[in-house]
């Protein structure tokens, strides 16, 4: 987030795989973020595994704004995506947010810093 540019909306995913899985997910994943990355407002993705339980991952994707998200959420990418990682989780949980502020290379930025059009 850089300033003078909206505040990304957040998704942030918690996800237990199967014993054994992890290796196959993470592949099943890569498959799908390499589309989501070509979705309209995606901003970015971060995939990390737990260091206390190997079967534990964060999944965190920005987005231009809420909207981008939800739009992407109802499509058949979306619906594909989960269909490959099914295979391979127990469960899951996710949280949305609005990002208020972030510090990038020491910058600090506020959520109220939006351009204006």
């Amino acid at each position: 987030m850089r300033a003078g540019h909206p505040a990304p909306f957040r998704v942030f995913l918690l996800l237990c795989t199967r014993p054994g899985a992890g290796s196959a997910f993470e592949q099943a994943w890569q498959f799908g973020a390499d589309l989501i990355a070509g979705q309209a407002g995606n901003l970015g993705q971060w995939l990390a595994r737990g260091t206390d339980d190997p079967c534990t991952y964060y999944v965190v994707s920005d987005w231009a704004d809420e909207e981008s998200f939800r739009s992407y959420e109802r499509s058949p990418v979306h619906a594909e995506h989960l269909a490959r990682l099914r295979p391979y989780r127990t469960e899951g949980e996710m949280r949305t947010m609005s990002v208020v502020r972030s510090m990038s290379r020491g910058i600090p930025v506020q959520a109220g810093d939006r351009a204006t059009s």
